[in-house]
C-alpha cells in the first residue's frame, strides 16, 4: 500500500513539473463609459427594463408581438437550441457519479488436446472444454483532482445560459422588427391617402383649365400637362398598393402565419411621437442586454475549456469495482457464496508521450479564451455606439420633423393661393402644379419623418436591452 502512495505521489510531482493552474478571467472590462454621450445628469432608469405591454400602447402591435412570439420559426428553434443545451448540461452534472455496468456472459471453450489447456482440462477437470458463466456488476469513478469535471460542469451551464440569452436577444429582434414592420405599413396607408387626396386636387385642377381651354383662355399645351400631373399622381396609388400588399405579406411571416390582410386599428396619425425616453447609464444597459450577456457567457465557456484542457495535463486517478457470480459450471452459477468474487483497484494514468498535443490544446484554448474577451470588448463598444446613435437620431428627428411641419403649412397655403390667384387669372397653371407637387412632396415627407421617429424610438429600445421582458 505504501508502495502505491508513494508511486502516485512520484507520478503527481512529475505530471505537475512545468504546469500551473490558470487564473479565471474576471472583469476583462474596466473602462466602461459612466454615461452615453451627449447626457449628462443622468439615472439608472432606462426603457432596456420596460416590458413590451409598458412600451408599445398599442394594442394592435401588442397582438401581433404576441402571435410573432408565440409563432415565430427563428423563435421557436431558439427554443430547441435551449433544450438540447439543457440535456448537454444535465449530462456534465452526471460526471461526478461512478459509472456501473452490468455484464451477464456464457463462454465454453474446446481447446486442443495437445495444447496445454487442452492437456490440463484432461487431467485435472476430467473433460474436453472448458466452460465459463459470469455475471457481474462493475463500478468506475475517476476523482476529480484537478477540477476536470467541475470545469466541464462549469462550460456546459455557461452553454445553457449562453442559449436562453441568444433566444432572449432574437426575440429582441423579432419585436423590433414587428414593430418596425407596422409603422412602415401605418406609413404606407397614409402615403395612400395623401397620393388619394392630390389626386383628387389635380382633377379639380384639370377640369379648371379644361374650361379654360374651352373659352380659349390657356393653350393644350396646359391641358396636357395639367393631365400629365393627375397621371403622375394616379401612378403612386397602385405602387403604394403594392407594397402595402408585400408589407403584410412580411409581417405575416415574422408572425409565423401565410400571408394575410393585417388588421390595423390605429392610424400613423393617431399615433404619438415619443418625447422622452429614458436611457439610464451603459451599465444597466450590459446587464439588460442579450447579446452582450450571451457574449459574456461565450467568455465563462472559453475560460472553463482553458480549465479542461488544463486539467487534462495532470494525472488522473480512476477507482475501480467489480463484485458478481463466478462459476465453471453453469449448475454452480448462483452457488451463493462459493461462487461470488469481487475486485477493487485504482489506477493512476500520467500523459508521457502525447503530452505535447495537450499542451498545444491547452495553449490554444488561452487563445480562444484571449479571443473571446476581444469579442466582449467588441460587443460593449458596439451596444454603447447602437444606443448613443438612436439617441442622437432622435433628436436630430425631432427637430427636422418641427421644421417640416411648418413648411407644410407654408405649402398648404401656398396651395390655396395658387388656386385663388389662378381662379381670378393672376397665375398661371404651372404655379398652381408646382405648388400642389411641392405639397404632395412635403405631406409624403412628414409621414415619412414621424415613422423614422417612431422607429427610431423602437431601436433604441432594442439597444438597450428591450423586447425579451
Amino acid at each position: 500500500m505504501k508502495t502505491l502512495i508513494y508511486s502516485f505521489l512520484i507520478t503527481l510531482l512529475v505530471g505537475s513539473y512545468g504546469c500551473s493552474i490558470p487564473r479565471n478571467v474576471i472583469n476583462p472590462i474596466q473602462d466602461k463609459p459612466s454615461q452615453f454621450r451627449g447626457l449628462s445628469n443622468v439615472d439608472d432608469t432606462s426603457i432596456g427594463s420596460l416590458a413590451v405591454k409598458d412600451f408599445f400602447a398599442t394594442q394592435a402591435i401588442q397582438q401581433l408581438i404576441d402571435s410573432a412570439i408565440a409563432r415565430n420559426i427563428d423563435l421557436q428553434i431558439a427554443l430547441k437550441n435551449i433544450d438540447a443545451a439543457d440535456l448537454l448540461m444535465r449530462r456534465a452534472r452526471m460526471g461526478n457519479i461512478p459509472q456501473l455496468n452490468l455484464q451477464v456472459t456464457a463462454n465454453s471453450n474446446r481447446p486442443s488436446d495437445n495444447s496445454l489447456n487442452g492437456l490440463s482440462a484432461s487431467q485435472f477437470l476430467k473433460t474436453s472444454h472448458v466452460e465459463d458463466y459470469n455475471a457481474n456488476l462493475s463500478l468506475s469513478w475517476e476523482a476529480d483532482i484537478w477540477g476536470k469535471i467541475s470545469k466541464q460542469k462549469e462550460a456546459s451551464y455557461a452553454a445553457y445560459l449562453q442559449t436562453a440569452e441568444a433566444k432572449k436577444a432574437v426575440q429582441t429582434r423579432i419585436v423590433a422588427m414587428v414593430a418596425t414592420s407596422f409603422y412602415r405599413l401605418l406609413l404606407l396607408d397614409e402615403q395612400l391617402k395623401i397620393a388619394q387626396r392630390n389626386l383628387a386636387l389635380s382633377d379639380s385642377t384639370l377640369k379648371m383649365v379644361s374650361k379654360q381651354f374651352e373659352v380659349g383662355q390657356v393653350s393644350s399645351l396646359a391641358v396636357q400637362q395639367t393631365e400629365g400631373q393627375l397621371l403622375r399622381a394616379s401612378q403612386l396609388i397602385p405602387q403604394i398598393a403594392q407594397e402595402i400588399s408585400v408589407q403584410e405579406n412580411a409581417l405575416s411571416e415574422l408572425t409565423g402565419k401565410f400571408p394575410t390582410a393585417i388588421e390595423r386599428s390605429a392610424t400613423l396619425a393617431q399615433l404619438e411621437i415619443p418625447t422622452q425616453l429614458a436611457v439610464g447609464v451603459p451599465s444597466v444597459m450590459l446587464a439588460t442586454r442579450p447579446d452582450v450577456k450571451s457574449v459574456e457567457l461565450g467568455l465563462r465557456v472559453a475560460n472553463a475549456k482553458v480549465g479542461v484542457a488544463n486539467a487534462s495535463l495532470y494525472p488522473s486517478l480512476t477507482i475501480s469495482a467489480s463484485a458478481g457470480l463466478n462459476s465453471f459450471k453453469a449448475s454452480n452459477w448462483f452457488n451463493v457464496p462459493a461462487s461470488l468474487f469481487g475486485i477493487v483497484g485504482g489506477g493512476i494514468t500520467q500523459p508521457i508521450f502525447n503530452r505535447r498535443e495537450l499542451k498545444t490544446q491547452f495553449e490554444l484554448a488561452k487563445v480562444e479564451r484571449e479571443k473571446s474577451v476581444l469579442l466582449f470588448r467588441q460587443a460593449v463598444i458596439k451596444a454603447v455606439v447602437e444606443v448613443s446613435n438612436e439617441q442622437a437620431k432622435l433628436e436630430n428627428l425631432k427637430r427636422e420633423y418641427g421644421i417640416a411641419q411648418k413648411r407644410i403649412a407654408t405649402l398648404r397655403s401656398a396651395v390655396k393661393n395658387a388656386d385663388l390667384l389662378f381662379n381670378h387669372g393672376m397665375a398661371n397653371y404651372l404655379e398652381v402644379i408646382t405648388a400642389q407637387a411641392n405639397l404632395l412632396q412635403g405631406e409624403l415627407d412628414l409621414a415619412s419623418l414621424k415613422t423614422a421617429q417612431l422607429n427610431a424610438s423602437v431601436e433604441l429600445y432594442r439597444a438597450l436591452g428591450g423586447g425579451w421582458q
